[in-house]
């Protein structure tokens, strides 16, 4: 649950795990679901809360890769980055278009992946490949106001939260998982904190409640990319 606390913030997430089989039903090829919720306060925000969950599965089962497919845009317009969130395999190739009438500079300097794609025009377009597994915050070096976030992983058993802030991942082979959740605005530490093995059976589980503190207004602010905190917007030529 995302709500304001004293001086902070409560994240409560309550899951299940497994799908209901009835046992006459029961095949080699039953598989499971994870359903997770987040649970918020309405007075706390106003949006849905951008999160992804995904699975890793430990040794000994099954391999669930995440083929590369598609084409993959991180759009700018109207100073904001188009989408807000992209799941992405690795080693995807992801285009950043510039369609505003003025220069943007788009960088990342977080571990998922580094690159800075300097100043460039409208009209024109950069690409970067996503070459290992993690969180890529974006931002535009210029324009403060624009964020994005990229995740790549290796696995197709992920699920993005819809608009009611709920996860529900399907088909998921019985196995050893090791769970993951991005919550934006949470911090890195609070977030390894809730990574978690998990078992994922043919039937249904309650995997109870996770709850844990979140700082007040964590990870909401970033400085440009030369660590320093941007310019006044009346100062921008752009």
């Amino acid at each position: 649950m995302i709500k304001r606390l004293g001086a902070g913030l409560i994240v409560t997430i309550v899951a299940l795990s497994g799908r209901a089989i009835a046992q006459d039903h029961f095949t080699e090829n039953a598989t499971g679901e994870v359903r997770l919720h987040i649970e918020s306060s309405p007075r706390a925000r106003h949006r849905a809360l951008p999160a992804v969950m995904w699975l890793e599965p430990m040794p000994g089962t099954p391999a669930s890769p995440f083929s590369l497919q598609g084409h993959y845009q991180l759009v700018q317009k109207n100073r904001t980055f188009i989408p807000h969130l992209q799941v992405i395999p690795i080693g995807s190739v992801v285009q950043f278009p510039n369609e505003d009438p003025f220069f943007h500079n788009v960088f990342s300097l977080f571990d998922g992946k580094r690159f800075d794609l300097g100043l460039y025009e409208a009209g024109s377009s950069k690409s970067v490949t996503f070459s290992r597994k993690g969180v890529s915050y974006i931002f535009c070096n210029i324009h403060p106001e624009m964020s994005a976030v990229i995740i790549a992983v290796d696995t197709s058993l992920y699920a993005i939260a819809d608009t009611h802030d709920s996860f529900d991942l399907r088909h998921i082979p019985p196995g050893d998982y090791t769970l993951h959740l991005w919550i934006e605005g949470v911090p890195q530490p609070i977030l390894d904190h809730l990574t978690r093995p998990l078992h994922i059976p043919s039937h249904l589980v309650d995997l109870g409640m996770i709850q844990t503190p979140v700082p007040a207004g964590a990870g909401m602010k970033h400085e440009n990319m030369y660590g320093h905190s941007y310019a006044p917007d009346t100062q921008s030529p752009y």
